[in-house]
């Protein structure tokens, strides 16, 4: 083959990938396929943030592990973290199953899975497209793909608004027991601006 028609075919290889590619999860945030699997709670508008308190860390969910071949090393305390991203949730699929802390996923309630942040700990995560906030407990890791930075709940996601589209640009900050040292020590702000 002459070089120009093997120039054409490779860039039609490398279009054709990249078409493959899309920000959209593959497993959730689809509402057809993990949607709520019953009847929503009566006023989903009303389900509360996740109230920031004191828990004791969970030792075997901060031990460092290996999710589809790349190695995380979770905090081992609370530690001052914000980074903006992609926000993907799960749902019926995996309501009422085991979380990385041992404790049944609740799509209902305001938590989210995130690869390194302590477990369980607290963090406001903001929808940069409308502004909308809440407050999220971690109790789950996840999710294992480069470009996302927090898997939330159903209940996290309908009230950010994004239960639809299925992802969304997040800022996400981790929530400080006041007086504490780490939160005398300001975050610093790491950006996936170039998966946006």
């Amino acid at each position: 083959m002459k070089r120009p028609v093997l120039a054409f075919l490779l860039v039609v290889l490398v279009v054709t990938a990249l078409a493959g590619c899309t920000l959209e999860r593959k497993h959730i945030g689809d509402t057809r396929d993990d949607g709520p699997g019953g009847p929503l709670p009566s006023n989903p508008d009303s389900i509360a943030d996740a109230r920031p308190r004191s828990e004791p860390l969970n030792r075997g969910a901060n031990s460092p592990y290996t999710a589809l071949g790349r190695k995380y090393v979770p905090y081992q305390a609370l530690t001052p973290y914000r980074q903006r991203g992609i926000a993907t949730w799960y749902g019926r699929k995996f309501h009422g199953k085991p979380t990385s802390s041992g404790e049944r996923y609740d799509m209902y309630a305001m938590t989210a899975a995130h690869t390194i942040l302590p477990i369980p700990s607290y963090a406001r995560v903001t929808n940069l497209s409308n502004g909308r906030s809440v407050v999220v407990r971690v109790n789950d890791r996840g999710p294992f793909h480069a470009e996302r930075i927090i898997d939330l709940s159903y209940a996290a996601a309908y009230k950010l608004g994004f239960v639809n589209a299925g992802s969304v640009w997040v800022e996400v900050e981790a929530i400080l027991p006041r007086g504490s040292i780490a939160a005398r020590e300001p975050p610093g702000l790491k950006s996936m601006a170039a998966v946006r």
